[in-house]
């Protein structure tokens, strides 16, 4: 029998440690000769877009004709855990997912067992939605977006997490209704790819995430990839983030699609190479063939007429690339991003994965970036550079700041802290200096905005665009306001909101549709533009004439989402402890010790300030978020800077009708320290943590909205004071276009008096110097 010292287990356990940090390590594959200057430069254009976009992780690999000739992570898979990414983390890839399914059918027309152009029927004889034209839909139609069939099944779809079965997904889009004539025009659909899967699945009897295994994965070596996450694909998949217009960020639902052939496959960038060599060895795999060269051939071409570079062939999106025909296609699912483009005449590819949702126009810049450059060194010319930007100078924003309009369109300058938004129509996008001018640079869009300044007004990419005084409250139906409001589910919500007199639509967190009323409660999506173009919605009202959902017609059902209170009433929670428990503790605390020189504390009553200022002090009432009272005077306080800063802000919105009416100011540290202690843990954004102290107890934060000055009455907002949901937000989407427009009006003032809104809070603002002030406990009865 071994002995083991002392010694000897030493040097075990440093070996297994240092064997651990080895598989810890980014596994990446550096440049092949020739390629070093050009990964250089994707190094740096990927660095500057996760650091000045936020990101968590990027992976990129690129394939010249057999070989990858690059791959690397960039980031973090593990943003909690500090694990960084390299060329081996994997992704959702979304509907790059669909070219996967789409060889899968084409391996099965080379063998004759199925034929493109038959009635989908022969296949899936009980597949009969309701087609009303002379014209039987096809897989060749499904392959290439034109079979009309809606975008989303009933179930199974991209919003809906109850991850039912392929075949209960495809079996809920037999009732619906052809949106369009096949052939007649394109229209992506994922409930079209689904019937594609589940036709592999329904004529070989295999499970289709079983099928795709072993007939096209396995067969490109693609062993770290797979439609249903395992154990070895879960240990390496990325950490994905959410995000929205209104700054809320979460993480990516991890659910699975019951339309799986739409877009369920995991896969690291390496992988993605692989399936690009099968390409460009005209269909050959590794170790078998995997398509023909012909079939590839018919897969990217144009179906249904067109060139060679516009529109789908068979899966495959067609485009243009410096005068070579570009292959690919890119992928969007829950906190994921991917684009896969390959040139075939020249062997190029590219893959390019993020880990943050939505941020498919930073991974199609960086991949066409990544063609530029290995055109550029093939072809023995200077390489490009990548097109940065940076902030517009303070002078130049506010001139820029603004509502201008063209015809129907709208663009909108904000300035929101330190960004320059620009909001359309359709999108919202920061704005920001670069080589071409004042141009879009944000998560959702790279580029496709040029804004330059003509006088008062603007051009946008070379239209004008006039500048006029936004409208403060425009004309639309009563009954619509029991449409506005939120459906869906927490993790992609559906917002129903009024603009300039029109009722409209954000949907997956970024989509902006402008709806048609057709009657009643029947409402169209624009007819060519948009995810879903040419489909309609329902609304179903309860007795009162509230909407308790709405549907696209037999598409997804969203459900009115419960947000805890209507703007009429006080937001409550129930205290995780009692209330008299919770002021005993609180009292005999003390607030943190802070080391540093501080002005001193010059508390002043607001009312000695200006006397028209409106009060109502809800936490010297029993009518706010507890239910119960704090102080025992209806007073307000704030440091003497920023208490005069009050006074001017009431005398401009004096000169618009409107007063100030004051919910809170300065806050004892204690009282904090209750509500901290009192509130669950799921909404604390909406409270300070004592541990830092809030700038309420320093004097320099104050709660407010408006009153009307005419009449008296509180102007509604969005959502109500200290109501702790997302419609509290400042740049929450919803409401009506006046709610904004207040919203919006108190904002700016105070901004202009040196007042920064709390990211999460509309009514909460803090003055500029609350860093010069120490944190207070004094009672209002002690001042």
């Amino acid at each position: 029998m071994t002995k083991f010292t002392s010694k000897s287990l030493y040097l075990i356990m440093t070996l297994l440690i240092f064997l651990q940090g080895c598989d810890n390590q980014p596994q990446n594959i550096e440049p092949k000769k020739g390629f070093e200057l050009v990964a250089s430069k994707l190094e740096d254009a990927i660095n500057y877009e996760i650091k000045s976009k936020d990101l968590n992780a990027i992976s990129m690999a690129l394939v010249d004709d057999q070989k990858v000739v690059w791959a690397k992570g960039f980031g973090y898979e593990n943003p909690e855990r500090k694990i960084y990414a390299d060329a081996h983390t994997i992704y959702r890839v979304g509907s790059v997912s669909k070219l996967f399914t789409d060889m899968a059918i084409m391996q099965r027309v080379e063998k004759g067992d199925i034929d493109l152009d038959k009635d989908i029927q022969t296949y899936l004889p009980n597949f009969k939605p309701e087609n009303p034209y002379n014209k039987p839909i096809t897989l060749r139609q499904m392959m290439s977006h034109r079979s009309g069939l809606l975008r989303e099944p009933r179930k199974g779809n991209y919003f809906t997490d109850d991850e039912i079965s392929l075949k209960t997904t495809v079996e809920s889009i037999i009732p619906s209704k052809l949106i369009h004539e096949p052939e007649s025009k394109i229209k992506y659909s994922n409930a079209a790819i689904a019937v594609v899967g589940y036709t592999l699945e329904a004529l070989y009897e295999t499970p289709y995430v079983d099928y795709m295994q072993k007939h096209i994965l396995n067969k490109i070596d693609m062993n770290n990839s797979a439609f249903v996450p395992n154990r070895k694909i879960s240990s390496r998949l990325a950490k994905a983030t959410m995000w929205s217009f209104d700054n809320r960020i979460f993480s990516a639902p991890t659910f699975e699609l019951g339309m799986i052939p739409a877009g369920s496959l995991y896969a690291p960038v390496t992988d993605l190479a692989k399936f690009m060599m099968v390409l460009f060895a005209k269909g050959k795999g590794p170790k078998e063939v995997v398509i023909k060269p012909e079939t590839l051939n018919e897969m990217i071409s144009p179906q249904f007429g067109g060139v060679k570079t516009q529109g789908y062939g068979i899966g495959f999106g067609l485009s243009e690339h410096r005068g070579y025909q570009k292959i690919g296609h890119g992928g969007a699912i829950y906190g994921f991003s991917t684009q896969l483009y390959a040139i075939p005449e020249i062997k190029f590819g590219v893959a390019t994965s993020s880990s943050v949702d939505i941020s498919n126009s930073i991974t199609r810049k960086l991949s066409n970036y990544a063609l530029d450059l290995m055109l550029a060194n093939k072809n023995n010319e200077p390489l490009p550079n990548y097109i940065k930007t940076s902030k517009i100078e303070a002078k130049l924003a506010k001139s820029l700041e603004g509502h201008y309009v063209r015809g129907e369109l709208n663009a909108d300058i904000e300035l929101r802290g330190s960004s320059t938004m620009l909001i359309t129509n359709y999108m919202e996008v920061p704005l920001r200096k670069s080589s071409k001018g004042i141009i879009s640079d944000g998560r959702i869009n790279q580029g496709s905005f040029i804004i330059e300044k003509s006088g008062q007004d603007i051009l946008v990419n070379g239209n004008l665009f006039r500048k006029k005084v936004k409208s403060k409250k425009s004309q639309f139906p009563n009954d619509w306001e029991g449409l506005v409001g939120e459906y869906g589910w927490d993790h992609n919500i559906l917002f129903v909101y009024e603009d300039m007199g029109s009722l409209w639509l954000l949907m997956e967190w970024i989509e902006k549709d402008k709806l048609l009323q057709v009657k009643g409660d029947l409402f169209a999506f624009p007819e060519n533009s948009g995810m879903y173009h040419g489909e309609k919605l329902q609304f179903k009202r309860n007795a009162s004439g509230l909407a308790t959902e709405v549907a696209i017609i037999n598409g997804p059902v969203f459900k009115r989402r419960d947000i805890g209170a209507s703007n009429s009433e006080t937001f409550r929670i129930e205290p995780l402890k009692p209330i008299d428990e919770l002021r005993e503790i609180a009292i005999k605390a003390k607030p943190p010790k802070e080391n540093q020189d501080f002005l001193s504390s010059d508390l002043v009553e607001l009312k000695n300030i200006d006397k028209t200022i409106n009060y109502d002090i809800r936490y010297a009432s029993t009518n706010n978020f507890m239910s119960n009272k704090f102080y025992t005077r209806a007073e307000a306080y704030l440091q003497r800077p920023a208490a005069q800063a009050i006074g001017r802000v009431n005398k401009k919105l004096k000169t618009k009708g409107y007063g100030l009416l004051i919910h809170d100011a300065y806050r004892p540290w204690y009282v904090t320290k209750m509500f901290w202690d009192a509130t669950p843990s799921d909404k604390k954004i909406f409270v300070a943590n004592p541990e830092n102290g809030s700038r309420h107890n320093r004097g320099c934060a104050i709660d407010l909205t408006l009153y009307d000055l005419k009449s008296g009455k509180v102007i509604e907002m969005v959502g109500g004071y200290d109501e702790m949901t997302e419609r509290s937000y400042p740049n929450y989407y919803g409401g009506t276009t006046e709610q904004r427009w207040h919203r919006k009006l108190l904002r700016e003032v105070m901004e202009s008096e040196g007042f920064n809104v709390y990211e999460f809070e509309w009514w909460h603002f803090d003055y500029k110097d609350w860093k010069q002030y120490p944190i207070g406990n004094e009672r209002f009865e002690d001042l």
